[in-house]
């Protein structure tokens, strides 16, 4: 069996992971290590960073993942900031900030890094839809109470990991490394 780490805090996100791998040789370890999320431009350059800051101190194959939500109206905010702003003012603050805004259209990114032996890939997945007016459900995590993927009437907070996991902009990104998982 080959172990991967996936370097993160978040334990939702890891389930995710495990969830989506769980037909490969593959065992996700978890590492709580973190790593400096820079001020940049877009998430690709956060997760980059990550992995310039990593490669030397782990001695396994990892994978990281920097995901944001952008807002159309409030100009793509909070994007690369999201979990810093979800800290702060949480799916209310976002929600209050939304008030008065009748377009609450909306997407999620992800990009997932994976390194091993000086080599790097990048796996981007999106998924559009809008932000809902209030918080609805009580699966998932971060802004996931909030957001209505496009063709659906509920939020990632209200499906079960399986469903989220087959339009979510992670599962997206999740399926591109699960194909390059199948190559190796």
């Amino acid at each position: 069996m080959k172990t991967i780490y996936f370097v993160t805090g978040n334990q939702g996100k890891v389930l995710e992971v495990k969830n989506k791998l769980s037909g490969f040789n593959i065992d996700i370890v978890q590492k709580n290590i973190g790593y400096p999320e820079i001020q940049a431009d877009s998430l690709e350059e956060v997760a980059e960073y990550g992995i310039n800051h990593l490669k030397n101190k782990l001695n396994h194959p990892f994978i990281l993942e920097d995901a944001g939500l952008f807002i159309d109206s409030l100009d793509g905010f909070p994007g690369v900031y999201s979990a810093y702003v979800y800290y702060r003012i949480g799916c209310e603050g976002i929600l209050k900030l939304l008030e008065n805004k009748k377009d609450r259209k909306a997407y999620f990114k992800s990009v997932y890094a994976f390194y091993n032996k000086g080599e790097k890939e990048f796996f981007i997945g999106k998924c559009d839809g809008l932000i809902n007016r209030e918080i609805t459900g009580d699966k998932g995590f971060g802004y996931d109470p909030i957001f209505i993927p496009d063709g659906k009437n509920i939020t990632f907070a209200q499906m079960d990991i399986k469903e989220k996991n087959k339009i979510s902009h992670r599962g997206k990104a999740l399926d591109k490394l699960t194909e390059f998982f199948k190559k190796d």
